[in-house]
C-alpha cells in the first residue's frame, strides 16, 4: 500500500501575540528605577501551540528589554529561564546514540503512557499518582509506581522531579500530545527491542519493498523476525505466495504444435508483461486447478515458462497511522535538537549576563561586589 503522504508539520506558525502574551509587564517607574513585574505562565501553556525554536527566539527579545530587581528573581520566576535549563539537560540526553530507541521502548508501556497523562495535568508527588493509578483499577506500591514506570520518564528526559513532586517538561508535554491516541502502542510494537520494526515501517511508509530491499535498512539475521512481528500485528502485507510467481510466453511460434481450444484460449490470454494463474484463471473463467494443467501442458510444448519475483511487503492501514505517528516524532526530536544546540553553544557570558534595574552608582556597588 503505497502512501505519499509525508507526517504534518507537528507545530503551527507562531505569532507574537500568543507566544508570551501577558507573561511580562514592563512599565511604571518609581525613583529612578525600573520595575518588571513577571507574571509567571506554567511552560506547558507557553509552549502548546508554537515551536520550541520560535519560543527561544521570543524569549531573547523579551530577555533584553527584561531588568530584574535581583537575578535570582529571573532563576526563580523566569519560565524562559526553566526552559532554557530543560533544554541543556535534554541536549545531554540526547548525546546518548541510543536515545530514540530507548525513548520509543519507554513509550511503549500503557501504564507509562497514562501517567504522562496525569501528570502533563499539574505536580504530583507519588502519594497522589498512586491515589489516581487506584480510580484506573492498578494497585501499585509507591516503589514500583517510580522504579518501573516514572523513572523511565525521567531518564529520557519527558519528567522531571522537583521537591518530591513531578511534572512534564515542555518536551514530555508535547510528545503526550502525540501519543495520546496510542495507548495500544505495546501491542503492536515490541517494548523491549532495537526498534528494527519501527525502522522497517518508516522505511515501507515510502512504498511497498521487497525483502532485499529491507535487507539494506534491517540486519539479515533479524529481518525475518521482524516482519513476522509486523505482520502477526497486521502493521504489513505481504504478497501471496500464488501471486508472486508469473508465467510469461516464450518466443517460439504457436503455429508449430497442436492446440486444443482450451489451450489456444490459455496461451492467448497469457499478457506480453506476464501474469498470476489465479488471475489468468479468472480472465479465461476456467477453474484454478485446470489452469494448472494446461499451463504445464503448455510449458511441455516450449510456449509458456513460469519466473518469480520477489515479494514485496507494504503497510496497511494501521501500519501507515503508526508511521505517521513515528514520523512526528522524528520531527519533534529534530526540533527540540536543534533548540538545545542553540542554547548550548551560547558564549558562556551571554548565558550569565543578567541586567540589573537602573538605580543610583551608590546603591548598587555593594549588591554587585557582593554578586561578584
Amino acid at each position: 500500500m503505497k502512501s505519499t503522504e509525508t507526517p504534518p508539520l507537528l507545530f503551527p506558525q507562531p505569532t507574537s501575540e500568543n507566544i508570551f502574551n501577558n507573561s511580562y509587564d514592563i512599565h511604571q517607574r518609581k525613583s529612578g528605577a525600573t520595575i518588571t513585574r513577571i507574571r509567571s505562565k506554567p511552560l506547558q501553556m507557553i509552549q502548546r501551540n508554537t515551536g520550541i525554536v520560535e519560543v527561544l527566539k521570543e524569549g531573547k527579545e523579551i530577555c533584553k528589554n527584561c531588568h530584574p530587581l535581583t537575578p535570582m528573581m529571573c532563576i526563580t520566576g523566569c519560565n524562559i529561564w526553566k526552559l532554557k535549563n530543560e533544554l541543556r539537560k535534554l541536549e545531554r540526553k540526547m548525546k546518548n546514540p541510543n536515545f530514540a530507541a530507548n525513548l520509543l521502548n519507554t513509550l511503549k508501556n500503557r501504564r507509562r503512557l497514562q501517567l504522562l497523562e496525569i501528570i502533563s495535568k499539574g505536580r504530583y508527588s507519588l502519594v497522589r499518582l498512586q491515589q489516581k493509578l487506584k480510580k484506573l483499577g492498578y494497585y501499585h506500591s509507591q516503589r514500583t509506581i517510580a522504579k518501573e514506570y516514572v523513572n523511565p520518564l525521567v531518564e529520557v528526559g519527558l519528567v522531571e522531579e522537583n521537591h518530591s513532586k513531578y511534572h512534564t517538561t515542555v518536551f514530555g508535554d508535547k510528545l503526550n500530545e502525540l501519543i495520546r491516541d496510542f495507548n495500544n502502542i505495546e501491542e503492536l510494537l515490541p517494548p523491549h527491542s532495537e526498534c528494527y520494526e519501527e525502522k522497517t515501517v518508516e522505511t515501507l511508509f515510502d512504498g511497498s519493498k521487497t525483502y532485499e530491499e529491507l535487507e539494506f535498512v534491517i540486519p539479515n539475521e533479524s529481518l525475518s523476525r521482524v516482519l513476522r512481528r509486523l505482520h502477526a500485528a497486521k502493521l504489513i502485507t505481504k504478497d501471496d505466495e500464488n501471486n508472486y510467481i508469473f508465467y510469461f510466453k516464450t518466443r517460439r511460434d504457436p503455429q508449430q504444435e497442436k492446440l486444443s481450444s482450451t489451450e489456444k484460449r490459455v496461451y492467448q490470454s497469457i499478457p506480453e508483461e506476464g501474469i498470476t494463474v489465479k488471475k489468468l484463471a479468472n480472465n479465461t473463467n476456467i477453474s484454478l486447478r485446470r489452469t494448472y494443467k494446461y499451463l504445464r501442458k503448455l510449458r511441455g510444448k516450449k510456449l509458456t515458462f513460469k519466473r518469480r519475483r520477489p515479494k514485496t511487503y507494504a503497510l496497511t492501514k494501521e501500519g501507515a497511522r503508526i508511521a505517521r505517528l513515528l514520523g512526528k516524532i522524528c520531527v519533534l526530536l529534530t526540533e527540540f535538537g536543534q533548540a538545545s544546540t542553540e542554547i548550548t553553544t551560547e558564549p558562556l557570558e551571554a548565558i550569565q549576563q543578567i541586567l540589573v534595574p537602573d538605580v543610583p552608582k551608590k546603591r548598587r556597588e555593594k549588591p554587585l561586589q557582593i554578586l561578584v
